[in-house]
């Protein structure tokens, strides 16, 4: 943890992430870390599912093919580890009953006087609907305001997007402003919405929160 004292912080704080289980309707959510061996899964997944990700993720160079195939994990992979070892990001995959289902990543990590970052999260279209999203960025809050020694986390999110929203909301963030033409995404400079959480106001916990409102289980 971050000592407010004397301002010393470990390398890389929250890293490798190992949180949860957290139990949901869907089943048992855990975050661990990304490895080199989640490159089958993770093409899989993206590549079936582009028709669901594609329209809410930003334009990067290059196909959706080439992007997201299993080629393309090594270098992703070690890309994420590289930047873990030099505390700006705590990468996780998500998992539901043991099953690669999506990623979380807190990226962005500032120290010094900010102690902040952001957080973004995907999961495929057969882990939407039963708490799965939820539960993973509850469990990813709480570790990076706890283990990972955040005192911000924020988010963007396209007003349009209802479903994340809502999942945000469930998890504490409140929304702070609207940025305008933020991010280009599907053919578009897009506004999002941005929200945060600070420490002073996580209380328990976003884990907490959803299992005194009867959302999820701890295991």
């Amino acid at each position: 943890m971050w000592n407010a004292l004397t301002g010393d912080t470990p390398a890389h704080p929250g890293w490798p992430v190992d949180a949860g289980p957290l139990r949901v309707r869907a089943g048992l959510v855990t975050l661990r870390p990304v490895r080199r061996r989640d490159g089958r899964d993770w093409s899989a997944l993206r590549l079936h599912e582009r028709d669901y990700l594609e329209p809410w993720e930003p334009t990067v160079d290059g196909n959706w093919h080439e992007n997201n195939s299993p080629r393309a994990w090594p270098g992703l992979y070690s890309q994420l580890r590289r930047y873990a070892r030099a505390g700006a990001t705590i990468p996780a995959a998500i998992e539901l009953d043991g099953r690669f289902c999506g990623q979380l990543t807190v990226g962005g990590i500032v120290r010094g006087a900010l102690h902040s970052g952001w957080i973004g999260y995907w999961v495929g279209r057969p882990f939407v609907g039963g708490g799965v999203a939820t539960a993973a960025l509850a469990l990813g809050v709480d570790h990076a305001l706890g283990p990972g020694a955040l005192h911000r986390v924020e988010a963007t999110v396209r007003p349009e997007n209802e479903a994340s929203r809502v999942v945000l909301g469930r998890c504490g963030f409140r929304q702070e402003g609207l940025l305008r033409r933020y991010l280009h995404v599907d053919g578009a400079w897009r506004d999002h919405l941005l929200v945060a959480r600070t420490r002073e106001e996580h209380g328990r916990g976003a884990v907490a929160a959803l299992v005194d409102a009867g959302f999820a289980q701890r295991v």
